[in-house]
């Protein structure tokens, strides 16, 4: 082969997996009946999958030191960070949230911070006031209502579990651990208790002695 016409075919061989990659593409895809630009995608949330069965949960900056604490790197420092459960065991096992405890007090200062966190990223699916029926996402799809978080199931349920809802997700609800961190979970729960008339002072979200716990600091 003569150095000319080795350098049109190398020419042609840069141009075609450099330039030309959608005919290239349709080359492939006529070849072998599949094309990289022809496929299925997963809409946002479409197929969650929860972690293999057996692993470990690493500190990602999920797991702050203390309730108001924003995690940079520093150790976990926490030993009330519930293990690894799944939504398998809210429905077979409840006592495995049944039997957490809150950490965080019904302060002022908590229910500011969960307030803040429900308008962030619950809002949109439950509402403003947590009927199901009066959030964005209803307003698009009237099929979707979220689960009523005032109704008398939710209003019944323990702490715990609100937490385990939020954690790994319940039914339609995708989880939300990976975004929302230990502590952060808790101030939303005691806003949600709030919303349903059991906020401070009425012996549920404020831990059962009817007292609320002196302000902890400035919220982040």
């Amino acid at each position: 082969m003569s150095d000319r016409v080795r350098g049109v075919v190398t020419l042609g061989l840069v141009l075609l997996v450099s330039g030309a990659c959608v005919p290239l593409d349709d080359f492939m895809g006529n070849v072998f009946g599949r094309s990289m630009r022809d496929q299925r995608s997963f809409d946002p949330y479409e197929n969650t999958l929860l972690p293999p069965e057996g692993t470990v949960p690493m500190a990602a900056g999920n797991y702050p030191a203390g309730h108001f604490d924003t995690n940079v790197g520093q150790p976990e420092g926490s030993s009330d960070v519930p293990p690894p459960f799944t939504q398998l065991d809210m429905t077979n096992r409840p006592e495995v949230v049944d039997s957490l405890t809150n950490p965080v007090p019904a302060t002022a200062e908590s229910l500011v911070r969960g307030e803040q966190l429900y308008e962030r990223v619950c809002i949109v699916c439950h509402g403003p006031d947590g009927a199901g029926t009066t959030g964005y996402i209803f307003e698009v799809h009237p099929a979707l209502a979220a689960y009523p978080l005032t109704g008398e199931v939710a209003v019944a349920r323990s702490d715990g579990y609100l937490y385990g809802m939020i954690r790994v997700g319940r039914a339609l609800m995708p989880a939300y651990g990976h975004q929302i961190s230990h502590y952060d979970r808790w101030h939303i729960v005691n806003y949600v208790r709030q919303m349903q008339g059991l906020g401070p002072g009425s012996g549920e979200a404020d831990g059962g002695d009817g007292e609320t716990a002196p302000p902890e600091g400035e919220v982040n």
